[in-house]
């Protein structure tokens, strides 16, 4: 797991980040270097990120099935599952499937869709629309499904909160699957059979699935015990799942993951083809970064935005053109997505920067809009918190006088937890300790406020407060070649838990005029130990004044380490994090 400071020894400060810096055991970091082969920062990264011993390193480098995957038995119910699952469709019982509308949902009702039909299932299934019925199933669903004749009702990535469609379909006959992967409350629902890692009574090891993951080893011990292989698509969804609702990239969702991107890279089907020639990454092979920023973001739109039924049709769509044609409407709804995400950012700094919200005098912002689409400001929260540092609630107001929203935290503050808290102020939450959803009375949300800034006065000192960056090794410019770069493969797949690793170089200096690209982008050419590497640093133009100030200093710099192929030519880069003119700590 990666490595979490609370206390450092050493720190640097940062233009904007407060940098946690590395312990260095010289003697370690070389002996396990020579025994990999790796470059010494690699080798130093994958220490400071606990993994300390040869053994340690060789199981987290050389992933495998044996190791990495429990078998799915060991979930709570998941073989009571299977077996009914196995009798609906002998008796030709007619099977629901109810999703969510996020990608994590869409997969798994996707997975269920392709995996139950070659069985013969009498299958359908449903996704709530975000805005017209709300997260999570509803007993008006449970009550169509009974009129409609279903026997039983399975859901993906949601259900663990679903207390009164429990009891209707208890009342009406219908059996009630829950698949799901967020944390349960004091209380779990009474339904016929509930998946889900993460109860207390669950003997499960690995506790870090997606809910396309749990619905993933429903269906493979399924197939496993009528001896039949998983539909290979099923991979693929998995990857997509997997990646797009930022689970740890450890343990058995790396194992996955890798697994997954070995599948597609080989055989890519209609609808990712399409995703990727969206979003510009069709001639490469794909890695879980572009997974996460260029085709998730794509299937999110369609749940952010319309209807996400859309999004299974179009995933397990065999037509290459109506494939297509769903892909465009896709990329434009992403757009949009983008557009409006833009818009209620600006619109909530304004807030902050006009002092209506005094960010700081609150460690814990809340906003509240009108006509904010309640799909997009989860996004927007998370920009808030990487701008301010502060865990931060969105929500936007009906008409009926209700807020509904996300919210995303900081790693010191636990958001599920202080919803708890103020359950009484809530008329519903869920999700996870740094993302979560809830709606309560608009006239609560000066009372939610109040108590959740109490919680935080209580738990969170400024440092905790403070914009950090944990940054795992020390590289040296003439370290930072094609070596390196393969080396760092050996990391991915990059996701949440195992982040694209960030280094620090001391004691460099500008050459030339930095550049300011578009207004928005700063690129400049730095030199130590007789090298030269261009560094570009992303959305960061108030950067350009400071290397005007400080031209003729040393500086150290946190930065990623970068492939770029342009025209043929593939040339080792720097991504600039943050620059510190402080000297070195």
């Amino acid at each position: 797991m990666q490595k979490q400071i609370k206390n450092p020894i050493h720190t640097q400060k940062g233009a904007k980040y407060t940098w946690l810096l590395p312990e260095e055991n010289a003697e370690q970091i070389n002996k396990l270097a020579a025994h990999f082969s790796l470059s010494y920062c690699v080798a130093q990264t994958l220490i400071n990120r606990g993994f300390s011993t040869i053994d340690d390193i060789q199981k987290f480098l050389f992933t495998s099935k044996e190791v990495d995957v429990p078998d799915g038995a060991l979930l709570k119910d998941a073989q009571k599952a299977v077996d009914r699952i196995n009798q609906a469709i002998k008796k030709g019982e007619k099977i629901l499937v109810f999703g969510d509308y996020d990608v994590d949902g869409i997969t798994s009702s996707a997975m269920m869709m392709i995996s139950l039909l070659p069985l013969n299932a009498k299958i359908n299934f449903f996704l709530p629309h975000r805005v017209k019925d709300g997260y999570g199933l509803s007993t008006k669903v449970v009550r169509r499904a009974a009129q409609n004749g279903y026997k039983v009702i399975i859901t993906v990535d949601n259900g663990i909160t679903a207390f009164e469609p429990a009891q209707v379909a208890k009342e009406l006959g219908i059996d009630l699957i829950i698949t799901d992967h967020h944390k349960p409350h004091d209380h779990v629902p009474d339904a016929y059979a509930l998946v889900n890692p993460n109860q207390l009574d669950c003997a499960y090891p690995f506790k870090d699935l997606a809910g396309v993951g749990v619905t993933f080893k429903v269906l493979t011990l399924l197939y496993d015990q009528i001896g039949k292989e998983l539909p290979t698509k099923a991979y693929e969804l998995m990857l997509l799942g997997t990646i797009a609702d930022v689970v740890p990239s450890l343990g058995e969702n790396r194992f996955w993951v890798r697994y997954g991107l070995s599948y597609v890279n080989k055989f890519r089907s209609n609808s990712l083809t399409v995703l990727a020639q969206n979003g510009k990454v069709a001639t490469k092979a794909l890695g879980s970064l572009d997974i996460g920023f260029s085709i998730a973001p794509q299937i999110n739109a369609l749940g952010r935005l319309d209807d996400p039924r859309q999004g299974v049709m179009f995933l397990i769509g065999s037509d290459f053109g109506q494939v297509n044609e769903v892909g465009k409407i896709l990329l434009q709804l992403n757009e949009t997505r983008k557009k409006i995400e833009r818009e209620i950012f600006a619109e909530v700094v304004k807030q902050i920067e006009d002092k209506i919200v005094d960010i700081d005098k609150t460690k814990v912002v809340i906003i509240v809009g009108k006509g904010w689409p309640p799909g997009v400001i989860g996004l927007v929260a998370s920009r808030i918190v990487s701008a301010y540092g502060k865990p931060t609630i969105l929500l936007h107001a009906t008409n009926k006088g209700i807020a509904k929203g996300s919210c995303r935290s900081i790693p010191a503050f636990n958001m599920f937890n202080a919803l708890h808290e103020c359950r009484d102020l809530l008329n519903q939450f869920g999700g996870h300790a740094q993302a979560a959803g809830l709606s309560l009375s608009l006239e609560n949300v000066p009372i939610l406020l109040q108590k959740l800034n109490k919680l935080a006065d209580e738990q969170l000192t400024d440092f905790d407060l403070e914009q950090k960056i944990i940054l795992d090794a020390e590289v040296v410019l003439p370290d930072v070649t094609h070596k390196l770069v393969n080396d760092l493969y050996n990391l991915e797949p990059f996701g949440h838990a195992n982040d694209s690793p960030l280094f620090y170089l001391h004691d460099v200096s500008l050459v030339g005029e930095p550049k300011l690209l578009k207004e928005l982008h700063l690129k400049c050419t730095v030199f130590s130990q007789g090298v030269v590497k261009p560094v570009i640093f992303f959305n960061r133009p108030e950067l350009y004044q400071q290397f005007i100030d400080h031209a003729d200093e040393q500086f150290s710099l946190a930065v990623r380490v970068t492939e770029n192929h342009w025209n043929g030519k593939i040339s080792i880069e720097l991504l600039g994090i943050d620059v510190s003119f402080d000297k070195k700590a």
